[in-house]
């Protein structure tokens, strides 16, 4: 029940066809094109100007960006300093509470 069914090779029934002769093939050199007058290609899309009312709106963006930025990594920045500085008095305070209740003993 476990053990593999191999399959059997079956066996060929005629002689089949003869291989096929392979003919040798001519090489053909390859005749070189005149080279076309380089064209210089015209760009697919404008480029872009920038007047001073897209510079400034640019700036403007750029700037509430890095200032939106900063505010959100210093809020970050100051939650962790409150933690560290609450988990430090809880160390404390309980430090505190087992030196008392040995003291006691």
């Amino acid at each position: 029940m476990f053990r593999p069914k191999i399959p059997t090779m079956p066996t060929p029934t005629s002689l089949g066809t003869p291989p096929a002769v392979a003919e040798p093939t001519a090489v053909i050199p390859n005749v070189e094109t005149p080279l076309a007058v380089p064209t210089t290609p015209t760009p697919s899309r404008p480029s872009v100007q920038l007047t001073p009312g897209t510079a400034l709106a640019l700036v403007g963006g750029g700037t509430a960006v890095v200032l939106v930025l900063g505010a959100v990594l210093v809020s970050l920045l100051l939650a962790v300093a409150i933690t560290g500085a609450s988990v430090a008095v809880c160390a404390v305070v309980l430090r505190s509470l087992l030196a008392s209740d040995a003291k006691r003993r």
